[in-house]
């Protein structure tokens, strides 16, 4: 696991180190530099396999083809194998980047998919025969990795926003139009960021720099759900996916240093623990987050986890540890913890204070993210298939709830309740875009009364139908909740979830593995129907079907929490000096003053409906007030 920075044109002295050392934390123990005529690379490395013999900048045996990788390569050895039988040689012990460099020999461009390269990853590859500059990133997204164009036709790259920025030639110019989408959906998707000049490369994707040419990026691999689910019984898809589970667990506890295990209380992080306590006789170092507050409200279900955290690390045996934070620390650690971001964000931020008890412990820990993705969740999950029921009944000429047979309740669960029924048609639309932009932050209509003209005036009058049709061009699943999924596997996953477990995991030099985004699991999940997903109510069904005999069954059909911090609770609580003074930090030349004022008004009067938009307020106040225009 490693940062990597880099720059094509001729070497700028101290420029590279610089930029290194703005992501000293992604790699602590160790750096390289490289510097040729034609190319800068570096990295900062995070030891975990191959300690003696994996330094990088990492070469083939005639020195013309050079890689710096952040990231980790499972199925390392399987593909060395297979390459030292087609005749070629290694000078490390083990270390799973220099697969990499031979792969690209062996098969070129798209040799990802060619080696089955398992893992998580962020790269560049030079190539001084065909004088070109290779980036990859992998499938879903795990590792991160950003460039810019610059004025002479050369590129800039790096693990972070915040070493690109020390580069002279990239301007800090901010990308309004990408800030818009922030207010809407908390996070803002790749390819573009907070800045104009900067961007992200895609997942599954790889970028070729070639001196004099334009920039080409494609896809070397799809997220995908044809061809159309498998003709599999519930329990040959259940026996399928605990076997690849099992198999990526094995994989992913395969490091030179000592590792660990997230433990929430959820059934996905425990699921993964247990499948490692299968592994090992010592007992599997666990984590657990718990926070110092009276059990009610939010708090209630943190508690549920602490309780279950505990109930589940007695059962398997774990040395388990917990870190117990209060308000007043979460709030004094937020401006670090948005300044890890590089850019607004308002989603989870848990993982950063779970990453400061686990760099006590381990290097590593295996994490139960990805499966809510893949198996079916969240509220726009639970809403795929009841919506799709609503408009046909709608087409029958029902209309009102009156009309409506306990017949047609059956197929509106969990939405058969009047106030669920409620809630239900005020989002319902045919199309996907419109009623997943009605769960979004803020509206474009509220946006328009919320930010200034100027701010608006480089984006023109945008719609969030432009930004989620863009998301649901396109989409390749059958069924409701299986094109729900695909839309989070496409923007959510890879742009809110994955960057708060990277940048706050490895804000503390922590490695951070997810078991269930496992490409194979990935593509198993995806090819199942979305029925086997969420079936009579039961999110998840198909993954808790695997999981039977694992885990107990109270844990198995316990209510979801997530694993998410009680924010809510706090705003209107401990938190709220702390949360007026952000607000009142807003910009007014970017926020309109009559608009917020009613904001705050009505968080003042208790409006706890107004939460999201507030916390959203509070998280742009500490990143602008960190990087103004």
């Amino acid at each position: 696991m490693c940062g990597i920075v880099g720059f094509t044109g001729l070497s700028r002295p101290g420029m590279l180190q610089s930029m290194a050392a703005a992501i000293h934390h992604r790699g602590p123990d160790d750096e390289g530099f490289l510097e040729l005529p034609d190319v800068s690379l570096a990295m900062r490395r995070l030891a975990i396999v191959d300690l003696a013999t994996g330094r990088q900048p990492i070469g083939n045996e005639t020195e013309d083809v050079w890689v710096v990788f952040n990231g980790e390569i499972y199925n390392h050895a399987a593909i060395r194998r297979e390459l030292t039988e087609a005749g070629h040689r290694f000078r490390t012990s083990h270390a799973d980047t220099e697969t990499i460099v031979h792969a690209y020999e062996e098969y070129g461009l798209t040799w990802p998919e060619k080696v089955g390269a398992n893992g998580m990853f962020a790269l560049a590859l030079w190539d001084a025969r065909q004088e070109r500059l290779l980036l990859y990133r992998d499938r879903m997204g795990k590792k991160p990795l950003y460039y810019a164009t610059v004025n002479n036709g050369h590129i800039v790259f790096a693990s972070e926003i915040k070493a690109l920025l020390l580069h002279p030639d990239i301007s800090r110019e901010l990308d309004r139009q990408a800030l818009v989408r922030y207010f809407m959906l908390k996070h803002i998707s790749a390819p573009a960021t907070a800045y104009s000049q900067v961007r992200q490369l895609p997942p599954g994707h790889f970028l070729i720099w070639e001196k004099n040419r334009d920039l080409k990026i494609a896809p070397y691999w799809s997220l995908s759900f044809s061809p159309g689910p498998l003709n599999v019984s519930e329990d040959e898809a259940a026996q399928q996916l605990i076997y690849l589970l099992e198999d990526a667990v094995a994989l992913r506890m395969n490091c030179d240093v000592p590792y660990g295990s997230y433990l929430s209380g959820g059934v996905d992080s425990t699921a993964v623990t247990a499948l490692m306590c299968r592994r090992q006789s010592a007992p599997v170092k666990t984590f657990c987050l718990g926070y110092a507050d009276e059990a009610t409200g939010q708090f209630a279900g943190k508690a549920q986890d602490l309780h279950y955290a505990r109930l589940m690390a007695g059962h398997l045996g774990t040395d388990h540890h917990e870190m117990i934070i209060t308000a007043q620390q979460f709030a004094a650690d937020m401006p670090r913890i948005i300044a890890a971001f590089d850019e607004p964000f308002s989603g989870t931020i848990s993982t950063w204070f779970l990453s400061i008890l686990i760099k006590e412990h381990v290097k590593v820990a295996l994490s139960g993210d990805g499966a809510d993705e893949l198996f079916g969740s969240y509220l726009a999950h639970r809403l795929a298939f009841p919506i799709e029921n609503w408009l046909a009944l709608q087409r029958q000429g029902k209309n009102e709830w009156q009309e409506l047979t306990a017949e047609d309740l059956v197929h509106l669960r969990p939405f058969d309740s009047g106030s669920g029924f409620s809630f239900l048609r005020s989002v319902a639309h045919p199309d996907q875009g419109c009623w997943r932009e009605r769960l979004g932050v803020f509206s474009p209509n509220e946006l328009h009364e919320l930010l200034t003209p100027e701010f608006l005036e480089p984006s023109g009058s945008l719609a969030a139908e432009s930004f989620w049709s863009s998301v649901t061009k396109g989409l390749t699943a059958a069924d409701a909740l299986n094109r729900t999924l695909e839309v989070d596997q496409r923007d959510l996953l890879p742009n809110q979830i994955l960057p708060f477990v990277d940048r706050l995991s490895m804000a503390h030099s922590i490695e951070v593995r997810c078991p269930y985004l496992d490409h194979r699991i990935v593509a198993l999940a995806n090819s199942l129907s979305g029925k086997m997903k969420i079936k009579n109510g039961i999110t998840k069904y198909i993954h808790k079907k695997a999981l039977t005999g694992l885990l107990p069954d109270d844990l198995l059909h316990r209510p979801k929490e997530g694993f998410v911090q009680p924010i809510y609770s706090w705003m209107h609580g401990t938190l709220r000096p702390w949360v007026l003074e952000e607000l009142r930090s807003l910009p007014s030349k970017w926020i309109q003053e009559a608009s917020l004022s009613k904001l705050i008004a009505g968080f003042q009067a208790g409006d706890t409906k107004l939460n999201a938009k507030i916390w959203n307020l509070v998280c742009f106040a500490l990143w602008y007030n960190q990087h103004p225009e």
